[in-house]
């Protein structure tokens, strides 16, 4: 087993281990790479548009899930000019069910400018790239290394759980500090190599051997070099401190309908938890409180609607990182047409489909339209 000559405290001091060793390490990993790299749509090419906007829904989603995304997402916003100056409506729209909504409205925000300041090309420049809104270390990296070949590195989780295993590194990698502790011991990997290549294939690397729980550490292309495997640590490792357990909300939500068959739907505030999407009016209910009654009080109050909430239709449950939804739905009643809220709007079932709506209300949405389509056959 080849070890890493250096202490890791001589390591953060900028002498980290041999370049033999090193070598050896990068040769092992790329060749593996070079056979059994998924072949993924923005892998393509180079397009530095591509690989933002790929790395952008990659952040906290899944592989599989981004794919039919992504392919949507470029036939509808090909190029940086199509993004930037697209109604936000149709841009939510493509980007409803992947969650993190900030993402994309950030993307988009960033996008003009580089279309506006830059002539529509991505700058290769880290200061120039970083500035940009809602680029943070790791999407600079990854981008500036996969598009440009510059030696950025681009630490993520995956990166941070192969190498914190590789050193038998046993800080908490939820700090920021740990963070940039990685992109130093990275760095010297990057030279005298194709970044891309080397980035990608630590990703990957992390994806499909090193993974979180029963890392394939007999499968490893790298297992020689791991300190973590020699001592036996692997599978503690990384280090990362707990959250606190989710705080869950009981909710109630209404799909009101008038007189017209039209349906009540409410976009969300500027900032916040799922800022600006659309939703079905909906309210925490207090504790010791009918779900009914407090419905009925929140659609008088916040709409200037009189409504009957009838029996529940529907429960949904919806977890996000620090908060639980559990949503009992209803249907509710009206006569009135008029709304005093200038954030809703009444929309017919034909056209409710044009809006965003979160992946809690998308499920609402879903089961509601059913029934009622069902009933007119």
């Amino acid at each position: 087993m080849m070890n890493w000559k250096k202490s890791l405290e001589e390591r953060d001091m900028h002498t980290y281990t041999d370049d033999e060793t090193i070598h050896a390490f990068q040769d092992a990993l790329l060749s593996w790479h070079s056979h059994h790299k998924r072949e993924l749509p923005w892998r393509q090419d180079q397009d530095p548009y591509k690989v933002w906007v790929s790395e952008i829904m990659l952040q906290q989603t899944k592989v599989d899930t981004v794919i039919p995304y992504f392919h949507h997402f470029m036939n509808e916003f090909p190029t940086p000019e199509a993004l930037a100056y697209a109604e936000e409506e149709k841009v939510m729209k493509a980007w409803e069910g992947l969650g993190y909504y900030s993402r994309v409205r950030n993307l988009q925000t960033a996008v003009k400018e580089v279309v506006e300041e830059y002539g529509g090309r991505v700058p290769e420049d880290r200061d120039a790239f970083s500035s940009l809104k809602g680029v943070g270390p790791y999407t600079s990296g990854a981008v500036l290394s996969i598009a440009y070949e510059k030696p950025e590195p681009a630490v993520d989780g995956n990166v941070m759980r192969v190498f914190s295993r590789i050193f038998n590194i046993s800080d908490d990698i939820g700090k920021a500090k740990t963070r940039k502790r990685f992109e130093s011991l990275v760095a010297p990997f990057l030279e005298e190599v194709k970044p891309s290549e080397f980035n990608q294939a630590v990703m990957e690397l992390g994806a499909l051997v090193c993974t979180p729980k029963s890392p394939g550490c007999l499968l490893c292309p790298v297992q020689d070099f791991c300190e973590a495997r020699r001592a036996g640590t692997a599978e503690d490792l990384p280090v990362k401190a707990k959250k606190k357990p989710p705080k869950a909300k009981d909710m109630a939500a209404a799909v009101v309908k008038n007189e017209h068959g039209q349906i009540l739907i409410h976009q969300r505030g500027e900032t916040g938890l799922l800022a600006r999407l659309w939703e079905f009016p909906n309210t925490e209910v207090p504790e010791g409180r009918k779900r009914t009654e407090a419905l009925e009080h929140y659609l008088a109050g916040e709409y200037g609607v009189t409504a009957q909430v009838k029996e529940p239709v529907q429960k949904v449950e919806h977890v996000f990182s620090h908060l639980i939804w559990y949503i009992t739905v209803f249907e509710a009643w009206t006569t009135e047409s008029n709304v005093q809220d200038p954030d809703s709007r009444w929309v017919t079932w034909e056209d409710i489909n044009q809006y965003a709506f979160p992946v809690s209300h998308q499920k609402i949405l879903e089961e509601r339209k059913e029934k009622e389509t069902s009933s007119w056959i």
